[in-house]
């Protein structure tokens, strides 16, 4: 089972590491392609939370945010691989973070393409998120299992 684990592990993981990997490589002195992307999303984005908490949200270079997502996609991979819970819960950051602003479905008319594509990466990123929280559960679950093991042992 041991064996079966990593290489599940491996595989879910890869999704995010392949893609921050593209995102560095891409990165430039621009920010890339990634950034052209996420620019007008997040600004839409900001402007649906200004609107309706009525609160301005702080201004934070996107270059910097984008930096941020590559490292917890990044980073939060790599721990994943070798099932060290923190690589999970970098992994949901990132997934509850960026999932809602760069899938943006709600922003288009429902017969729109756009609107399809979106929702259905909207619904892939949802699948992954609760992936990941499964993956949490059992662990933490498998955890106190062990402790109260050892605690009728003593």
């Amino acid at each position: 089972m041991g064996l079966a684990s990593f290489v599940g592990r491996l595989f879910f993981a890869t999704v995010f590491i392949l893609a921050a990997w593209h995102k560095v490589e891409d990165f430039g002195t621009d920010g890339g392609g990634a950034l052209k992307a996420m620019e007008p999303k997040l600004a839409l984005f900001k402007d649906h939370v200004t609107t309706a908490l009525g609160v301005d949200l702080p201004r934070v270079e996107t270059k910097h945010l984008l930096m941020a997502a590559i490292g917890l996609e990044g980073i939060g991979g790599l721990l994943f691989i070798f099932g060290n819970t923190m690589g999970a819960y970098l992994l949901l950051i990132f997934l509850a973070s960026v999932t809602p602003i760069m899938h943006d479905f709600y922003n288009y008319d429902i017969s729109s393409k756009e609107y399809t594509i979106e929702f259905i990466n909207f619904l892939k990123n949802m699948s992954l998120f609760g992936a990941l929280l499964f993956y949490v559960g059992m662990k933490n679950s498998i955890y106190k299992r062990s402790r109260r093991g050892k605690a009728k042992a003593s």
